[in-house]
């Protein structure tokens, strides 16, 4: 049986089953006028317009016995609980609507949003709905990001931007292009199992220090559409990668927040808690050689 979400207005009165949805109907607990969605829809609509509701809300308005409409959700006992925290519905990105508006087309307006709009679009985005679509978008926009600046760098190399000049050009260009073909063939592989491990790193930071609100699809799909959005970033010249890299933070910061409803602070310590972890051993291991050879030392 489908879960229908149900808003009233900016206020999620929460995910139910089917049939409860038509027993709320029927006792006037739901208006037609509070917006519906299930898996499977592109967009948000009034539970007026579902067509497997529209004889509940009849039998609703045409029962002498029924109740009138709630104006409120808190205003008799048998009403929904309303949770405390206001939820936007949640309408999907461009990228959702990839069929009807193309694919380039989705694309380039899911970047730009998530880019220049990163609040309003994970406030949108949905939380659920499969791996595959933002897998989808993250291994494109990776892909062209890192290819483009992958043979940016390349030819650099063999101009001698980045070391002497091999007496070699011939070899060399030889190497290089083999070398592109089977990063170029093989950076997909890598985006794909990259997205699932730092998807599984970040969300469980984010468990550690009580932020992860949602599932972890949820912190997927917002590490995938970021990852697709910044990728792009990397054929900037030069400095195309440290630009990407830090603007993807920022952007998993305030995705995660917004997705995962939790604060702002929680998500910048789960995105650089492994970075913490991660120069805090380099440290600490430095640290054990540097007295590892100090002691050895003086036994000599």
């Amino acid at each position: 049986m489908a879960t229908i979400h149900v808003n009233r207005g900016a206020t999620s009165l929460g995910a139910f089953p089917e049939e409860q949805v038509r027993e709320s109907i029927r006792a006037g607990r739901f208006l037609p006028s509070d917006l519906g969605w299930k898996e499977g829809m592109a967009s948000w609509q009034p539970l007026s317009q579902f067509a497997e509701f529209a004889g509940d809300f009849s039998t609703a308005t045409s029962s002498p016995g029924a109740p009138p409409p709630q104006t409120s959700a808190t205003s008799s006992p048998s009403a929904v609980v309303v949770p405390n925290t206001a939820a936007a519905p949640r309408s999907g990105l461009p990228w959702d609507e990839r069929h009807s508006k193309g694919l380039f087309s989705a694309f380039i307006e899911t970047l730009q949003m998530v880019l220049t709009r990163p609040s309003e679009a994970f406030t949108a985005m949905r939380r659920e709905g499969g791996f595959g679509e933002p897998l989808l978008y993250a291994v494109i926009g990776g892909s062209i990001g890192g290819a483009v600046s992958f043979l940016f760098s390349m030819g650099l190399q063999s101009l001698g931007f980045f070391g002497n000049r091999s007496h070699n050009a011939f070899a060399m260009m030889a190497g290089m292009g083999l070398g592109s073909i089977l990063f170029i063939i093989f950076l997909p592989v890598f985006i794909c199992i990259w997205m699932f491990i730092g998807a599984a790193i970040v969300h469980v930071c984010l468990m550690i220090v009580g932020g992860a609100k949602q599932s972890f699809e949820t912190t997927f799909r917002v590490l995938a559409f970021t990852h697709g959005s910044t990728g792009p970033l990397q054929m900037i010249p030069v400095c195309g990668g440290f630009v990407a890299g830090i603007w993807a933070l920022v952007v998993y910061c305030i995705g995660l927040a917004r997705a995962h409803e939790t604060e702002t602070g929680r998500a910048v310590l789960a995105v650089l808690l492994p970075l913490i972890v991660c120069c805090g051993g380099g440290i600490l291991i430095a640290l054990m050689f540097g007295a590892l050879g100090a002691w050895s030392a003086a036994q000599h």
